[in-house]
């Protein structure tokens, strides 16, 4: 059952991946940081992806809350090389995304939002 529910959860993750929106990498972790599932390129360590997206996600939330701004629904960081989004799941998950830095965001971030949608089934 629970292989099936990972297999499930990646197939999600290479859908988004190969959606045309240039994302380039995709997982979704725990609040605790540890990786569920994934599709990622094999020079990008999946203990690096979780554990920044663990401590990341965590500033997030207490800013939006210390700020008056409500619950945390998603970070955007910008570098030179691209964007690495994050969308809340649910509670307990979050989606990370890194996207190339000509990648049209609006088609990115709904390719996220319908992604996140479907891993609530499987969450």
């Amino acid at each position: 059952m629970i292989a099936s529910r990972t297999e499930s959860i990646e197939k999600r993750l290479t859908g988004l991946r190969l959606s045309g929106s240039d994302i380039q990498a995709a997982a979704v972790i725990s609040v605790d940081g540890l990786m569920i599932a994934s599709s990622l390129p094999d020079d990008l360590p999946q203990d690096l992806v979780s554990a920044m997206s663990a401590a990341m996600l965590a500033l997030g939330e207490r800013i939006a809350q210390e700020l008056g701004r409500g619950a945390l629904d998603q970070v955007f960081i910008k570098g030179d090389n691209g964007y690495v989004l994050m969308m809340a799941v649910n509670e307990s998950a979050v989606l990370t995304g890194l996207v190339g830095a000509e990648a049209k965001l609006g088609l990115a971030l709904l390719d996220m939002q319908r992604t996140a949608a479907g891993l609530r089934e499987n969450l």
